[in-house]
């Protein structure tokens, strides 16, 4: 039995039918009820919250995943990384007020959900910064005076430019990634390696 981690929601949609066309169907994932996990022809599917598939997958409780890249660069887990499923793409950027100027006297107030990317971002630019961890509505920090930027996911920037905010920099393109623990990539080579190499041709066919 090959165990795959599943994300909850719209990117988990697009990874179920991507996995489908690869040659890897689950029909009973498509039903409406509340089951977690579903078995198919020697896969078991898990869905999971976003976040938590890196989680999975690095203790072993799933062999192989579908992450975004925000997770894996936030939490870097232990996990090998297989694929670029070029799908869920967005950018995690720097952003604020149109008009901001920053003041190099003091430190940037920066209110994200991602601490680690935003460390390391402003670290490599010697640049000291206040974090300021935040687990929702990010945009709302800068307008009312909480932080003077925010490091965030963009998809459109629609929620930005109607918020008077804008993309100040550009810190990396994100992508759903697929991913495995690195012992069942030992152990149960043939099975991911077939698996990835389904997937594969299906991501370049519609690249």
């Amino acid at each position: 039995m090959m165990n795959v981690a599943l994300p909850k929601g719209r990117l988990g949609e697009k990874a179920y039918a991507l996995l489908a066309r690869a040659g890897y169907p689950c029909p009973d994932l498509l039903s409406d009820n509340r089951r977690l996990t579903f078995e198919h022809d020697g896969v078991r599917y898990f869905l999971v919250k976003p976040s938590d598939v890196a989680i999975y997958v690095e203790r072993g409780a799933a062999d192989v995943g579908i992450a975004g890249k925000d997770i894996l660069l936030e939490y870097q887990p232990d996990i090998y990384e297989l694929l670029d499923l070029h799908m869920g793409r967005c950018r995690m950027c720097v952003a604020g007020p149109k008009d901001f100027v920053d003041d190099h006297t003091r430190a940037l107030r920066v209110a994200t959900k991602f601490p680690h990317i935003a460390r390391n971002h402003f670290g490599a630019r010697s640049r000291e910064i206040e974090l300021i961890p935040l687990n929702g509505s990010i945009e709302l920090a800068p307008l009312v005076g909480l932080s003077d930027v925010i490091v965030d996911i963009v998809e459109t920037g629609t929620t930005l430019r109607e918020n008077g905010l804008a993309v100040l920099e550009e810190i990396v393109p994100i992508s759903a990634r697929l991913i495995a623990n690195k012992a069942s990539f030992k152990f149960k080579e043939t099975q991911i390696r077939g698996l990835m190499e389904g997937v594969r041709r299906q991501t370049d066919a519609r690249a």
